[in-house]
């Protein structure tokens, strides 16, 4: 197997926001992408134009992205006892990633997403939990607690909630902010919910929050009407990522402010989403203003769908340069 992992690679960072201190509870993925003119139907084989291995799964992209940024990070996650897993660990490892709190179990094999990428850059995207299932709240709570020092805690839906909800509990004891990608799309539990400070949904996901029965219910984004119903039902900051349309943010000025990304050329939307929350939670980590952290994570995402890949298509040097210049345009 000729997957390797990313190259080692210097984190990006300014003087002022250096020293934000990020520990993300999550699920790990080897990707498994296949790119294509379109899907096939039910019962249909199609012939692929090319197919690529690549790191993945929400939490780690999430924390590969914050440390880009500059951020310290620490990885929460369980691996297989696998190749998957040892080169996933390489990889986290060579990104700058403490692993301190990634466990391994013979009783799983490590995560892995078959993803579907038609022409035009949208994705169709299955994830095998895996080992990712067998992490515990003991687990993330004792990695949020033993940490010196916290400033934002991350989670998403590819590991079980009540891991996500004692780990968030956790940070809250510790002043820390918590930011929760509702992903994939599900019931948020009340408990995960009473410490959760800010949720990032996507367009679908957010359909899935404000009651919609499926996306397609939604022709459109979401006014500012409903943005605001469902971060105040809900109890909680709120941003929609909305693809080309860019992002919705909800903070606790009770306002809904709409950010349109920078333009670019989509070649592969995978991985987007979680560039999205990396930046926003290294933003908020950082000391920006709500508003500035959704600028960078609009940024960094734009410059992700720009190039194939997950991992590996989230920006660096000169990109990151970029990103963080067009966010500091709202401070």
């Amino acid at each position: 197997m000729s997957l390797q992992p990313l190259p080692g690679l210097e984190p990006h960072s300014m003087n002022a926001v250096e020293g934000a201190r990020i520990v993300v509870i999550g699920s790990t993925m080897i990707d498994m992408i296949s790119y294509m003119s379109r899907v096939p139907d039910a019962g249909e084989t199609l012939i692929g134009d090319h197919f690529a291995l690549g790191f993945g799964g929400k939490g780690a992209n999430q924390a590969v992205m914050a440390r880009r940024l500059g951020a310290h990070v620490w990885m929460v996650g369980c691996l297989g006892t696998d190749v998957f897993g040892d080169m996933t660990v390489d990889n986290f490892r060579a990104a700058g990633i403490d692993t301190t709190y990634v466990t391994r179990t013979p009783e799983a094999s490590s995560g892995v997403a078959p993803i579907w990428v038609e022409a035009g850059g949208h994705n169709r995207i299955v994830c095998v939990p895996g080992a990712n299932a067998y992490m515990t709240e003991h687990q993330a709570k004792t990695a949020v607690e033993s940490i010196p020092r916290v400033d934002v805690v991350v989670g998403q839906f590819e590991v079980p909630q009540a891991v996500t909800a004692a780990g968030f509990q956790a940070a809250k004891a510790r002043g820390a902010v918590t930011v929760l990608n509702p992903a994939p799309a599900a019931e948020i539990s009340t408990e995960l919910l009473a410490v959760t400070d800010w949720l990032v949904p996507n367009e679908v996901e957010f359909a899935f929050l404000a009651g919609a029965e499926a996306a397609e219910d939604v022709s459109s984004a979401p006014t500012d009407a409903t943005v605001a119903e469902v971060a105040q039902r809900l109890g909680v900051r709120l941003v929609a990522t909305l693809g080309e349309a860019g992002a919705a943010v909800f903070d606790a000025s009770g306002a809904v402010v709409r950010i349109t990304p920078p333009k670019t050329r989509v070649v592969d939307t995978t991985g987007a989403g979680d560039a999205f929350v990396g930046a926003f939670s290294y933003g908020l980590a950082a000391g920006l203003s709500p508003t500035a952290a959704a600028r960078l994570g609009c940024a960094c995402a734009t410059s992700s769908v720009a190039r194939p890949g997950t991992q590996s298509s989230f920006p660096v040097a000169g990109d990151l340069d970029e990103a963080l210049a067009w966010a500091a345009t709202a401070l």
